[in-house]
C-alpha cells in the first residue's frame, strides 16, 4: 500500500498539538497502521522524490522524525530516522519550503534540530523556532538546547542506547529529567 505525502501531511495535520507530543498508545497505533511502513521506508532511504516540494520534503521529515517516536516508542528504532530528518529539514529549510506550509506545522522542520544531540543543532533549533514566532515551540528549543548544554546528551535515551548515565544524569532524572 503506498501513501501520498498529502495523506502524511494532512493525518499529522489533523491529529493536532494535543496528539502530537503526547504519550498516547492508540495514537501510536494509528500511526504504526497508517504510516509505519512508510516511516521504515523512509529511514532505509526511500522517497527521495518527496524532497522535491515543501509538501513532500514536510511528510518525509514527519516520516523520519515523528512518526518512529510514536511506532517505535521506547526504542532505540525511535531516533532511526534522526540523521536523514535533519538532513531533509535542512534541504527544505534552505529552500524555503518551512515557510510555504502552514504556520502550525512549520515546526516540523525545525523539531530535527532540536531531536540532535549536537549542540551546534541545538543552537540553530533556538535561532529557527524563536524566528517563527511561535512562542511554545521556542520555549521547548531552549529546553532542549539547555540540557545538551549541560550533558552533551540527552540522558533520557541513555537507556535506550545502551549508555551509562552519570551520576549527574541519574539525579536529573530522577528529579523529572525532560520534563522538568
Amino acid at each position: 500500500m503506498s501513501v501520498t505525502a498529502k495523506e502524511v501531511v494532512d493525518f499529522w495535520r489533523d491529529a493536532g498539538p494535543e496528539r502530537w507530543f503526547a504519550k498516547d498508545e492508540t495514537f501510536d497505533d494509528m500511526c504504526e497502521m497508517a504510516f509505519g511502513d512508510a516511516s521504515d521506508d523512509a529511514v532505509a532511504g526511500g522517497m527521495e522524490d518527496w524532497e522535491s516540494d515543501a509538501e513532500g520534503a514536510l511528510a518525509l521529515v514527519i516520516l523520519l522524525d515523528q512518526i518512529p517516536r510514536n511506532t517505535h516508542r521506547d526504542s532505540a528504532k525511535a531516533y532511526a530516522g534522526d540523521e536523514r530528518a535533519r538532513r531533509v529539514a535542512d534541504a527544505a529549510i534552505q529552500n524555503g519550503f518551512d515557510v510555504q506550509v502552514a504556520p502550525e506545522l512549520q515546526r516540523f522542520f525545525y523539531i530535527p534540530f532540536m531531536h540532535s544531540e549536537s549542540l551546534e543543532d541545538q543552537q540553530r533549533s533556538v535561532e529557527l523556532n524563536s524566528a517563527s514566532g511561535d512562542a511554545d515551540s521556542a520555549k521547548w528549543a531552549q529546553h532542549h538546547h539547555d540540557i545538551i548544554e549541560r550533558f552533551g546528551r540527552f540522558p533520557h535515551r541513555n537507556a535506550l542506547l545502551g549508555r551509562e548515565s552519570t551520576d549527574e544524569e541519574k539525579a536529573f532524572l530522577a528529579e523529572g529529567g525532560f520534563g522538568s
